[in-house]
């Protein structure tokens, strides 16, 4: 067998791979050896099959396998022989003539291929402990256990019916019928019956609410919106409503006491217990958002001290992957690249970046872990499958089902896993320093840090 190197570019390999027609032949002989004792063919007593007759009934077929097999040990053996890491599947050239493929299945030519690989790069690791990040964090305020408490009351207020002759204003809730056209022709999603409608919660289009402040119980009056730029049923976006609107009752909002029967209410024993599940609650808020900063802090740092070339088909993929939600969204919106103050060309440059940056740190972050032993467990993935499966009451044996039987879907769950696990083995590594700041700050962006520096 010679194996040629004709390619070394960057990260891209290229060889040419002759196997001789005479090694071929020797393992097609081998193969159909072992199967003479298993087949059974008419005129032949078991295991007495000549393997000329064999190789006449099985030949090619035997070939094909021997060649698939060539193959596949060849280029494992390039690349444990070379020591690379692979950055995706070799792609293999075959003969495509149909006189060249002819020969080599019958044995009368050399098995001449192409395989084309592209290699991870070498990684040589920052020294994580001159990293300095800083890890924000935020007490929790009574007052904001009273405004989330507030919340809870305002969501589970009572309304009662306001009587006959009674009005509609800001804050009442009328059930309504209506009708919607555009364009004087009804469309789907336009018709409703014994709708609640809370006027001021914003939970219609822009300006139906709005129009039912004076409707009175029996009423029925025109209603026209405008469905925004950006809502999420195309056919619907931008367009302009016309609603009959027809007011079933209108309900006042009452008020709720923040007190022990209140709390019980909700299944909790006394408002003090309430309060404290209300303070846990915001508590683990601020955690993870402190945690998402420090995360991004660390991955930052990484991205910044570790520069080296990139597999140019994985960079490609990814911007694929980016780019395809990037249009999408845009489509769903009807906006183009002029609405967001870009250009095709600059979002293309900015969203190559963002791909650039994802490949390195994954490659980085594989390169921790593979040199850590970082691992994640059978169990961290079923206790991640069971925590799915939590979030679809009633389908939880359709969703065990469903990563038991794919391994696509389990890698999805097990990446995550793997990258948080590497990110809390750095965080022990790299210096932090704590600061106490508002709730405020906390959930500040990163524009708005900018946009105040």
């Amino acid at each position: 067998m010679q194996v040629t190197e004709t390619l070394a570019e960057g990260l891209k390999r290229e060889y040419r791979v002759v196997v001789p027609a005479a090694d071929l032949d020797i393992k097609v002989n081998a193969r159909l050896d072992d199967l003479k004792g298993r087949v059974r063919i008419n005129g032949f007593r078991p295991g007495k099959v000549p393997v000329a007759h064999l190789k006449r009934v099985y030949g090619r077929a035997v070939m094909a396998e021997t060649i698939e097999e060539t193959v596949r040990e060849t280029n494992a053996s390039i690349v444990s022989d070379h020591g690379y890491k692979l950055a995706r599947e070799p792609k293999v050239t075959l003969p495509e003539a149909e006189n060249e493929v002819n020969a080599v299945v019958e044995g009368k030519a050399d098995l001449s291929y192409s395989v084309a690989i592209e290699i991870l790069p070498k990684i040589e690791l920052a020294d994580f402990s001159a990293i300095s990040l800083e890890k924000l964090s935020a007490d929790v305020t009574d007052e904001e256990v009273d405004a989330a408490l507030n919340r809870m009351a305002e969501q589970s207020r009572p309304f009662a019916d306001k009587g006959e002759g009674a009005k509609a204003e800001t804050g009442d809730k009328v059930t309504v019928s209506f009708t919607g056209t555009i364009d004087g022709a009804p469309f789907e999603g336009g018709t409703a019956e014994d709708i609640a409608v809370e006027i001021g919660s914003k939970s219609f289009i822009p300006g139906f609410e709005d129009q039912l402040v004076g409707i009175a119980a029996g009423e029925t009056r025109t209603v026209t919106a405008k469905f925004p730029e950006n809502y999420l049923t195309k056919e619907l976006a931008g367009k302009e409503a016309s609603f009959e609107v027809e007011a079933k009752s209108i309900a006042a909002p009452g008020t709720v006491a923040l007190d022990d029967a209140f709390a019980k209410s909700l299944g909790i024993e006394s408002l003090d217990k309430l309060k404290e599940a209300l303070r846990d609650r915001i508590t683990r808020e601020h955690a993870a958002e402190s945690r998402r900063k420090i995360k991004r802090g660390l991955l930052d740092a990484l991205d910044a001290s570790h520069k080296f070339d990139l597999p140019p088909t994985l960079v490609e993929e990814e911007f694929d992957n980016v780019w395809r939600t990037v249009t999408s969204d845009l489509e769903a919106q009807k906006k183009t690249f002029a609405d967001e103050n870009t250009t095709e060309e600059a979002a293309r440059s900015e969203y190559r970046g963002i791909a650039e940056r994802r490949v390195r740190l994954g490659l980085v972050l594989a390169e921790i872990g593979a040199k850590n032993d970082i691992k994640v467990t059978d169990d961290e993935i079923t206790r991640a499958v069971m925590e799915r499966a939590r979030q679809f009451p009633g389908q939880e044996q359709t969703i065990f089902d469903y990563y038991r039987k794919s391994p696509e879907a389990l890698a999805s769950l097990r990446a995550p896993l793997y990258e948080e696990k590497v990110v809390d083995f750095l965080l022990e590594l790299v210096k932090t320093s704590e600061k106490k700041v508002s709730r405020e700050e906390l959930y500040r962006d990163e524009e708005e840090d900018k946009e105040n520096a």
